[in-house]
């Protein structure tokens, strides 16, 4: 026996079978009759009155409308009605209501069913709710918006701290002009070099941090000292690591030890194992008395990228300085 041969045993796929299939699928599906006046529903499955609330006996006989409500926008309407029109096989985002009053965004799909000679004689629409999926993406583009902005009302902090450090440095306007453009352009490297880059390739840890410690020490590079490992950072891992670190470095600058000359931040960098991970830990000496700032927006924002790679960041605000301790797993290192 080849294999295309059907055992006499096995049912053909016949209009039952089919109609069963239909049936039975965990895709919702409705079947519209537009010989009828106003198109009205002839056939749910037992997955559309799952998904609506609605039982099959108040669904039948009704036209599509009454799943639309308040947040149904008329360009959804129209496209629906233009699909129907076409008489094409098209998918539409439509936001409906289930019989409790609940909204979900339908990502609805739609054609017509034609009889053997072409001639139309039923619609079928497919639902799929995508509610969950557009609030995730609704999350992210939230917390990729918050970000930018925290970033760059931090850029104009940090450059009002360093303009400020810089006019009790230097004595002269020339000299000061000098060291004001040397100390902006190393801050613009620290961001446009380092952040969202995901093309670049492994960078060590030590090379990462050249630029942040360029750009917001405000004397020498050596008020920020770094000790321990030196791991190569994946392209995967650069964009969180170092948001964490400029938003500590900019905290330091702003409240902290790099908001003196005498401040100084000391940097361990360990490869831990059993799960393999990073772990920094950043501590601040030298500075002004430190108290735990009640703006934390920055702090949130880095919280939650860090978590989105499986790390970790812990503050323990200690009057002589921030002592911060971070964690990232070395898979969110590895390419693939």
């Amino acid at each position: 026996m080849n294999d295309k041969t059907v055992s006499a045993d096995r049912p053909t796929l016949t209009d039952d079978v089919l109609g069963k299939v239909v049936r039975y699928a965990r895709l919702p599906l409705c079947i519209t009759d537009p010989t009828l006046p106003d198109n009205p529903i002839v056939y749910v499955n037992e997955a559309f009155t799952d998904l609506t609330g609605y039982r099959m006996e108040e669904i039948v006989g009704q036209n599509c409308r009454f799943l639309q409500g308040p947040d149904t926008t008329p360009e959804s309407v129209e496209t629906v009605r233009q699909i129907l029109l076409d008489r094409r096989v098209d998918t539409v985002e439509i936001v409906n209501y289930r019989k409790d009053g609940s909204r979900f965004v339908n990502a609805l799909q739609l054609g017509p069913i034609n009889d053997e000679d072409g001639k139309l004689i039923y619609f079928f629409g497919s639902q799929l709710d995508v509610s969950e999926r557009r609030r995730v993406e609704r999350e992210h583009r939230q917390l990729a918006d918050d970000e930018l902005l925290h970033r760059l009302r931090n850029i104009v902090n940090v450059m009002t701290a360093m303009v400020r450090i810089t006019a009790r440095e230097e004595p002269t306007p020339g000299a000061f002009a000098d060291k004001v453009i040397d100390r902006l352009s190393a801050l613009g490297a620290a961001h446009f070099d380092t952040i969202g880059r995901s093309d670049q390739q492994e960078v060590d840890f030590e090379t990462l941090m050249g630029p942040i410690m360029r750009a917001y020490t405000s004397a020498t590079e050596e008020q920020i000292t770094l000790s321990g490992d030196n791991p190569l950072i994946s392209h995967r891992l650069v964009s969180p690591l170092t948001l964490a670190l400029h938003e500590l470095a900019t905290n330091a600058v702003k409240h902290g030890s790099l908001s003196t000359e005498s401040g100084q931040v000391s940097l361990h960098i360990a490869i831990l194992q059993a799960p393999a991970r990073l772990r920094f830990v950043w501590q601040e000496i030298g500075g002004p008395k430190v108290t735990k700032s009640d703006r934390d927006s920055g702090s949130r924002i880095i919280q939650s990228l860090t978590r989105a790679v499986g790390g970790t960041l812990h503050y323990d605000w200690q009057p002589e300085g921030l002592i911060a301790t971070a964690e990232f797993p070395m898979t969110a290192t590895a390419d693939g």
